[in-house]
């Protein structure tokens, strides 16, 4: 039997079907006692891979599978979500610069992602969700080296991750949510799923209780350069760079003006900037991978970045934390929220702090993407957080603050 290929075309509708699937379950999971908003944590990751690829030109596998990894690790909430975040990442490790894949090169890539996932998890433990994972590939494991076809090795991965979560000693959210992610991923090939398209294009009214998918658009490309351009004020700059991204910054500088932005389309937002005017100094980061951020005028040698929970900001305020990340109802803190607070320009190092432990692996992949100029204080409870943002000490470097606060909490 010809061994059968998966298409750029397959691939966008395994991940339609998933993000289909998690829309209809996510508050069931969210049920779950030890779950709180696990449900709501992976359907914002899983809403932020799949927006970059609704209208994609680009319709190799491999392409594809990069710009969901790209987008879902920047767009991670909680710990469940980075989980899943870097399952996709391992996913389009295994199919790197491919255009059409078969069912065993596609099956290879699975266990990629599982390695990814599996390497986040830091605290000396297997997590369900890697649990499952495993026994989900090596249940499908003959069925890939005899080159089945895709649906009946989806098939019979589900069959073995249900059967693993009834051995579970306890119902678990990240055991559920890797069943739900390939029954989606299933009915999507298969064609026989919701279309997600009228959620990721048409408004959600404020009785709809599905978080709106347009919130969690990342923008992976930080942009920085300098245009030669006397005329064009700061404020006219800002209001043309709406139109190519967010977290714009601009400064008249000497000969010119300078702009740092994040962007989903760096050539676009540089075609129109030649327009200005003669460019110099231009530097494109994918903030999806580990970088160093870009030295400039800053303010403050160091500074706190804080992400409390709704409602708590005013007590880290008040203790004097320099950048307060905000989150609204049903959006946790992202790992692009926090990049961005970093990529402000206020100074030229961070602490950031967590104040629960649900979001402890986002911080992590903050502070993993953002190298050596930000240390990371992983307080578990707004109580350690608040005393530690209450040590801070301007007159110690960034890595002596945050040894100094880990001393304490």
């Amino acid at each position: 039997m010809a061994e059968e290929f998966i298409t750029g075309m397959d691939f966008r509708l395994m991940i339609l079907g998933a993000y289909s699937e998690l829309i209809l379950s996510y508050e069931e999971i969210n049920k779950i006692a030890k779950s709180k908003e696990s449900g709501t944590q992976v359907l914002r990751t899983v809403a932020s891979a799949v927006l970059p690829i609704v209208s994609a030109k680009d319709m190799s596998i491999g392409g594809l599978s990069r710009r969901v990894a790209t987008a879902a690790r920047l767009g991670a909430r909680g710990n469940s979500g980075v989980v899943v975040a870097e399952l996709f990442r391992g996913i389009s490790k295994g199919l790197q610069g491919k255009y059409d894949a078969t069912s065993s090169e596609f099956g290879k890539a699975f266990q990629y992602g599982i390695l990814h996932a599996q390497r986040i998890i830091k605290d000396g433990y297997e997590a369900p969700i890697i649990t499952i994972a495993k026994a989900v590939a090596k249940g499908a494991y003959q069925l890939v080296r005899k080159r089945r076809p895709i649906a009946e090795i989806l098939e019979a991965a589900i069959t073995v991750g249900e059967a693993a979560i009834k051995n579970l000693s306890d119902v678990d959210s990240g055991a559920m949510i890797m069943v739900i992610f390939l029954k989606g991923c299933l009915k999507g090939l298969d064609g026989h799923f919701v279309s997600p398209y009228s959620s990721l294009t048409l408004p959600i009214t404020s009785g709809d209780n599905i978080p709106d998918p347009r919130e969690d658009l990342v923008r992976p490309y930080c942009v920085r350069f300098r245009a030669r351009n006397q005329k064009i004020t700061e404020e006219e700059m800002a209001r043309e760079l709406k139109e190519f991204g967010d977290n714009a910054i601009v400064e008249r500088r000497e000969n010119g003006i300078f702009v740092h932005i994040h962007t989903e389309h760096p050539g676009t937002l540089l075609e129109w900037a030649v327009g200005l005017g003669p460019l110099r100094e231009i530097h494109i980061t994918n903030m999806s991978e580990p970088h160093a951020l870009g030295i400039n005028s800053a303010l403050l040698d160091v500074a706190i970045i804080v992400a409390p929970t709704e409602g708590g900001e005013e007590p880290f305020q008040k203790a004097g934390a320099h950048i307060i990340v905000k989150s609204r109802k049903n959006r946790l803190t992202s790992v692009e929220d926090l990049l961005r607070a970093a990529h402000s320009d206020l100074a030229m190092s961070y602490v950031m702090i967590s104040d629960t432990k649900d979001d402890l692996m986002v911080f992590r992949q903050a502070k993993y993407l953002l190298e050596d100029r930000v240390e990371l204080v992983p307080a578990e409870n707004a109580e350690d957080a608040l005393k530690a943002v209450k040590l801070f000490d301007d007159s110690l470097t960034a890595k002596e603050n945050a040894a100094k606060m880990l001393a304490a909490i």
